[in-house]
């Protein structure tokens, strides 16, 4: 009985450790999914995008510009 005991207790770690790696790897296998990949936006619309964006930042920088003036007084 004492060696039926020990030789559960030396397997324990070697089998214990054989099921974590083998639930971890199931565990990355799931989250390996590929995502759904959008259209690639065209020359055109990057160019409209890149306009719409400078006219963002030059919008604010106006403002502060014609705001100057005022504050030096």
């Amino acid at each position: 009985m004492e060696n039926v005991l020990l030789t559960l207790a030396v397997l324990a770690c070697p089998v214990g450790m054989g099921a974590c790696m083998w639930l971890m790897a199931r565990g990355m296998k799931r989250g390996r999914e590929e995502p759904e990949t959008e259209a690639m936006p065209s020359i055109d619309q990057l160019r409209q995008e890149q306009r719409r964006l400078a006219s963002e930042i030059e919008r604010p920088e106006r403002a502060n510009s014609s705001e100057a003036p005022l504050a030096r007084r």
